[in-house]
């Protein structure tokens, strides 16, 4: 039995951003097998012809796993649909304990090569939309007994190979990051934690099989439940502690740290070699 499992979610309410579908909807998996409830709050009300999953499927997955549920649909550049969402998950859930921005838009593209909508688009979601639910949550956070805010972005670096190849992605994700590192300072009297979470390998979800390379980048990745261990892990700590905020962290050492060290079962192909996902040395 590793630490985290003996630390549970159970009756928290969390609000996950992007939850219709890959690592947002693993992690509201997770926390429902503890019992928790779970906000899904996406875009994807009706099915999407290349995207699989909606808010109401995951809905149902969430109260299979044994957690309850409510669909919303939030589109993160949209602060009424924000604020929306959050009053529907007090006046259903009576608060909320956990924020998690996972919402994201992914364009691995050169200045040129970016269209100004593109742009717009992926600073909307990530930087934005990351600071707009943080807004709008906080005030619940701040009166839980373990309040958490983690965002799925890297580690902050100003190498600039993370920049050269694709500069517009990489600062609306490390907008994302610098959302951390200021509201992990600024937060720290109201005990909100605030973290960042990112994979070591490439992660099979819909967006990687979609824009980074189909079925070949699926074969070298992990499944989406590595993410979701690890955030339980990081969730289920004490935000009062400040040894608990503030962090960058990379989902193996996370796991490491609570003992897990063998991830053979997240491998999608336990024989192929893992690609590396971006941003990680």
């Amino acid at each position: 039995m590793t630490a985290s499992s003996t630390r549970t979610l159970k009756g928290r309410t969390l609000f996950i951003t992007g939850s219709s579908r890959g690592i947002g909807l693993a992690i509201a998996l997770r926390a429902a097998r503890d019992g928790a409830n779970i906000v899904i709050a996406a875009k994807s009300a009706e099915p999407h012809p290349k995207l699989p999953g909606t808010i109401h499927e995951a809905a149902k997955a969430v109260e299979a796993a044994g957690g309850k549920a409510l669909a919303c649909v939030v589109d993160v550049r949209d602060e009424g649909s924000i604020h929306a969402a959050v009053e529907q998950a007090v006046k259903t859930f009576g608060g909320i304990d956990v924020l998690v921005n996972n919402a994201s838009a992914l364009s691995l593209t050169g200045t040129l090569e970016t269209p100004m909508k593109r742009y717009d688009l992926m600073h909307g979601i990530n930087t934005r939309g990351t600071f707009a639910c943080s807004q709008a949550c906080i005030p619940y956070l701040a009166k839980s007994e373990n309040g958490h805010i983690l965002n799925n972005s890297p580690p902050l670096s100003m190498k600039a190979k993370w920049f050269g190849p694709h500069v517009a992605y990489t600062m609306a994700k490390f907008g994302m990051s610098m959302c951390v590192l200021g509201m992990a300072e600024e937060l720290k009297p109201k005990h909100i934690a605030v973290n960042a979470f990112w994979p070591r390998t490439v992660i099979a979800t819909a967006a990687v099989q979609n824009l980074l390379g189909g079925d070949s980048m699926i074969q070298a990745a992990r499944k989406p439940e590595i993410m979701a261990d690890a955030a339980h892990a990081i969730l289920t700590r004490d935000s009062r502690d400040p040894a608990n905020t503030g962090n960058f962290f990379i989902d193996d050492e996370v796991l490491a740290s609570e003992g897990v060290t063998d991830l053979s079962h997240y491998a999608v192909d336990p024989k192929a070699q893992l690609f590396p996902d971006f941003f990680v040395d």
